[in-house]
């Protein structure tokens, strides 16, 4: 009801005091009366042309974002990496001669010439093989995990500057009306100083808010091509594309049940089910490291040809089949540092694992205290302040008419209606931004964004 009744009450307070002007003061004061087009979109009105939903800019954001493509590869390299990990190697072809004698080179004159082809294969002590895909299948899943905390830290991103970007264009609407606001002050403090009924510190006075105003509207200038920077970044959209228009601010009232919370991000969150496989491949390897201790086997095969012999004997061709294993005779200085670099992966993982654990469980509690401070300063503004300070404006411009008021009073009225609805505006979009950091700690999947519902605005 002040949005709408404000210009108006502006508009008679401007005619009345034109009353007693000359005919060219008269025309000067009736152009304080904003005309209807260019009166602000007051906040409850619909929904900006051209706005985007935050949902579909967060879908946009896990298809381009370059950050989450590269984690799908490294989860895609990674689990190629399982198979081959358990492989054996490959097997050895050999061909020779053998025991060819040198003051002729035949082949047919000494019995144990021979031409011989064989083949070997290594074989490594049982378990090995299975601990070594082990640790590389524990290391996909760390990046498994890694390519789901990417997609959801890259959705934070996108919501937090949508947010951001949203309260720079709200706040700069803001600012705008109230300086239209302000400019009919100032025309209505000139038009009483030219008659005799104002004095100069009201004139004054209300220049100095509307430069105020100017200076914020350059403050929030300055500050939207960065944050429609950080936005196309998180989009992945090229540096020269055009950023989104957000959606005006709205409070989504949620319940944030803080013991639930902190057992879901336990639960759920991807860094630490990677930093879980993370410990799980370190004690895989500590496994792989002492087995070491046993040898591999060497299995070769081979079939050696002979000639006939020179009368035209035959000679029969034979076989050799023969293992061999290596002798990990090195353990003070090859086998044990490795078990010990393996025991110290291990106990680091488990060290950042709890040190994770603690830091996530510090945050939650910090922006769950957050998001619920802003809801209640939004709603107190909401319901309570900035009615009654709408209403308190109202009554100033009344008491002004019949000269009750002085013109500072109705102009401080008016500034603390200005700053109440930029906390407002701020603790909206503080309280959304908090819940995007609640949904990222949590390890909501990224492609469940919390949807939107219609803002009510408080009236007066």
């Amino acid at each position: 009801m002040f949005r709408s009744a404000l210009p108006a009450a502006l508009a008679l307070l401007v005619y009345s005091h034109a009353a007693a002007l000359s005919p060219d003061e008269r025309v000067a004061a009736q152009r304080a009366a904003p005309p209807e087009a260019n009166r602000p979109n007051p906040p409850g009105a619909p929904a900006r042309e051209g706005t985007t939903p935050l949902a579909q800019l967060v879908s946009e954001a896990l298809q381009n974002n370059p950050e989450i493509q590269a984690a799908r590869k490294e989860r895609e390299a990674a689990q190629q990496r399982i198979a081959p990990a358990g492989a054996l190697d490959d097997p050895m072809l050999e061909a020779g001669v053998v025991n060819v004698p040198t003051n002729s080179f035949r082949f047919d004159r000494e019995d144990m010439t021979m031409k011989m082809i064989g083949i070997s294969q290594r074989f490594p002590y049982p378990g090995k093989r299975g601990l070594r895909q082990d640790v590389a299948a524990r290391d996909a899943q760390s990046a498994g995990h890694g390519y789901q905390e990417t997609m959801n830290r890259v959705a934070r991103e996108t919501r937090a500057a949508y947010f951001d970007l949203a309260l720079v264009i709200e706040s700069t609407r803001l600012v705008e009306k109230n300086k239209l606001i302000l400019e009919q002050f100032l025309k209505i403090a000139e038009t009483r100083y030219a008659v005799g009924q104002g004095n100069q510190a009201d004139v004054l006075k209300a220049q100095t808010q509307l430069s105020r105003m100017v200076d914020e509207l350059i403050k929030l200038a300055r500050e939207r091509p960065m944050i429609e920077a950080e936005l196309n970044r998180a989009l992945g959209r090229a540096p020269g594309a055009a950023a989104p228009l957000p959606e005006t601010p709205q409070l989504q009232e949620v319940t944030l049940p803080l013991d639930e919370l902190r057992e879901k991000a336990l639960r759920e969150r991807p860094q630490l089910r990677a930093l879980h496989s993370t410990i799980a491949r370190a004690e895989k390897a500590l496994e792989l490291a002492r087995k070491e201790y046993y040898p591999d086997f060497d299995v070769r095969f081979s079939y050696a040809q002979r000639d006939n012999m020179p009368d035209g004997a035959i000679r029969s061709d034979m076989v050799n089949l023969t293992v061999a294993i290596n002798l990990p005779v090195w353990r003070a200085t090859k086998i044990g540092p490795r078990v010990a670099e393996a025991q110290a992966m291990r106990e680091q993982a488990l060290n950042m694992y709890e040190a994770q654990r603690n830091e996530l469980v510090m945050k939650l509690r910090q922006q769950v205290a957050a998001a619920e401070q802003n809801l209640r300063s939004a709603r107190l503004y909401r319901g309570d302040i900035l009615p009654q300070a709408r209403l308190t404006v109202e009554a100033a411009l009344a008491a002004y008419r019949v000269n009750r008021v002085d013109f500072l009073t109705l102009l401080d009225n008016q500034m603390t209606v200005f700053n109440y609805e930029i906390a407002y505006v701020t603790a909206v979009a503080n309280y959304n931004k908090a819940l995007a950091e609640i949904d990222l700690l949590t390890g909501k999947p990224a492609n469940r964004v919390r949807g939107t519902q219609p803002r009510t605005e408080p009236t007066a």
